[in-house]
């Protein structure tokens, strides 16, 4: 699986080891679309980057951070076709792939702590979506 990855300065290292977790796993190719130090950056740039390689199908799934998730997320999910799920744990996880076919991952660095942050991006990563009446929903925030 093709897995896009970006965050701002406020994320970097985080980023930094979730992308050492997912290369010591098989079957996921990481594309880092930076920030890679801690100097300020604007996060819509990163997230507007990370949607586009989604919506052009150049990944499956992408991966966005920032200090507490809320900025990306609001800018995730502006671009049509993007269902960008902010996580606080592995419930929440399951649930924004299983019913709502998140296809980025929005996490915040300085309110998740690491454990917690690879089991989010595990769970998130082995769920499916369920489709049937949560395709129906789905559909209907598609405009």
């Amino acid at each position: 699986m093709k897995i896009t990855i970006a965050g701002d300065h406020g994320a970097f290292e985080l980023k930094k080891e979730i992308i050492k977790h997912l290369e010591e796993k098989e079957g996921y190719k990481i594309i880092n679309l930076g920030v890679d130090n801690g100097e300020s950056v604007d996060y819509p740039a990163y997230a507007q980057k990370l949607c586009n390689t989604i919506i052009e199908k150049e990944a499956e799934r992408g991966i966005l951070l920032c200090g507490t998730g809320l900025g990306m997320s609001i800018a995730a999910n502006r671009f049509k076709g993007i269902r960008g799920a902010l996580c606080h744990d592995e419930y929440t996880a399951r649930m924004s792939r299983q019913h709502n076919d998140a296809n980025v991952l929005i996490l915040g660095a300085r309110t998740t702590g690491l454990a917690t942050a690879l089991a989010i991006v595990d769970v998130w990563l082995a769920e499916e979506f369920e489709g049937g009446r949560h395709q129906r929903r789905l559909d209907k925030i598609e405009l």
